[in-house]
């Protein structure tokens, strides 16, 4: 199944490579590669196919969950369709706090549930995601662990998790998605090389 999700996101163009001409991302980074997985809402197949995978997900590893929580802003879509689709309350999780209003940073009733399942859209250093999971368990509630769409399986994110103690399944991964972007010609195997090589040093690679 991971291979079918890679070969989703690089159809829909949720995923684009360019070992040649770099992207820059918020923090600065250099990249030869850029995700938006609010793409793939635009496809019914495609939506469908990780909105019932994450469903299998949470039902394999997380059978107890009570409520189900998404991250801002990629991942609130997501999150919604696998709470309706299994029918528990949900709730999503802003970056910081809002500045007006309530000042709310956990919108929704979180007191419908005791023990909450994390979805994320993408996984890279795991900073905001982490954000989130710490803003939920400081609101007094159980976080069972999360899923996400796509992981870069960076080392510093995988350090971070287990740091945390946030238990982390993914649909796909950075590894499994470059091997099916050569296997499907969206690359060439030479650009394998830079690809493999960014992963190893994201923020000092370009530079």
């Amino acid at each position: 199944m991971e291979k079918t999700i890679a070969r989703q996101l690089l159809d829909s163009k949720a995923v684009c490579l360019s070992p040649e001409q770099h992207f820059v991302w918020a923090s600065g980074w250099r990249s030869p590669i850029y995700c938006d997985n609010r793409k793939l809402l635009s496809y019914p197949r495609a939506r469908t196919l990780i909105t019932n995978t994450l469903i299998d997900l949470v039902n394999r590893n997380f059978p107890d969950a009570d409520m189900i929580a998404g991250v801002a802003t990629g991942a609130i879509a997501w999150g919604a369709l696998v709470a309706q689709h299994l029918d528990k309350p949900f709730v999503y999780i802003r970056p910081k706090p809002k500045d007006h209003g309530t000042k709310a940073q956990i919108e929704g009733d979180l007191s419908m549930g005791k023990k909450v399942v994390i979805v994320e859209d993408l996984i890279s250093t795991g900073g905001s995601s982490l954000s989130a999971f710490d803003c939920i368990l400081a609101a007094g509630v159980s976080v069972l662990g999360m899923v996400a769409i796509f992981s870069y399986n960076f080392d510093v994110a995988r350090k971070a998790f287990e740091n945390k103690n946030c238990e982390l399944h993914t649909l796909t991964n950075y590894d499994t998605l470059i091997e099916e972007a050569v296997a499907g010609n969206y690359i060439d195997e030479k650009d394998l090389h830079t690809l493999k090589q960014w992963r190893l040093m994201p923020d000092k690679w370009g530079c």
